[in-house]
């Protein structure tokens, strides 16, 4: 394990039909919206864990007892932990709190970004081991797809925007003291994403089960628009 000091937080919700990936659901229905979320849960969890650069936390929305938590528990080297607090904010503000009690730093991802490679995450953890006080990876929509702290920092959490394309520069904005901009990447928020995905799949170390919900996914309906989405 290369940065055993460090922690990396994937915040996950469980795959329930209605609950996850509602934007999307609009072009494919909410059944495939759910395979669609699962199977870029899994494709994270792989990457990040094959990777083996710090200790994983899977933390889990609504809790910890979905049976989908309790399989990647069993495949993975994870521990998992519930999200707790009344909105985005506070949930990571809680989970960083956590685990800097007892790590020098640690990152927060989400499950949308398929690009979000060990790479990128390897050049956000060597930041912080060299002293950066934060790292960011910027979402193209505004957002970010990862946010890296070696002391936890309340004020990139309270009253943000979140689901707007100001989140990024807003983080930024409150940031205190020197920080890191990674290169943005891109999340699945909408069915065009999807056609996103189709197109950089070769570029793209995919799952085997992202792999084949790709392979059944043909067309775009048309109407859907892309609008900023929290990571």
């Amino acid at each position: 394990m290369q940065f055993p000091e460090a922690r990396i937080l994937l915040f996950c919700r469980a795959p329930v039909a209605g609950e996850v990936k509602t934007r999307l659901a609009r072009g494919i229905g909410h059944q495939a919206a759910a395979r669609w979320h699962q199977a870029l849960a899994k494709h994270c969890l792989e990457t990040v864990s094959t990777a083996q650069l710090a200790p994983l936390q899977l933390w889990c929305s609504p809790d910890t007892r979905h049976d989908f938590f309790a399989r990647q528990q069993a495949r993975l080297s994870l521990s998992l932990h519930g999200q707790r607090g009344p909105d985005l904010g506070a949930r990571m503000r809680h989970a960083f709190d956590v685990a800097l009690a007892d790590a020098d730093y640690a990152l927060v991802i989400g499950t949308d970004c398929p690009a979000l490679s060990a790479g990128y995450l390897r050049q956000a953890l060597a930041a912080l081991r060299d002293g950066v006080p934060a790292v960011i990876g910027p979402a193209e929509d505004g957002g970010y797809v990862m946010l890296g702290l070696r002391r936890n920092q309340g004020q990139l959490f309270e009253a943000m925007p979140w689901g707007s394309d100001a989140v990024f520069e807003t983080t930024c904005q409150r940031m205190a003291g020197d920080y890191r901009v990674l290169p943005p990447l891109w999340d699945v928020d909408v069915v065009e994403d999807l056609q996103r995905l189709k197109q950089e799949a070769d570029k793209l170390k995919l799952s085997g089960e992202l792999k084949r919900c790709l392979s059944t996914f043909s067309a775009i309906p048309r109407g859907h628009t892309k609008r900023a989405d929290p990571a």
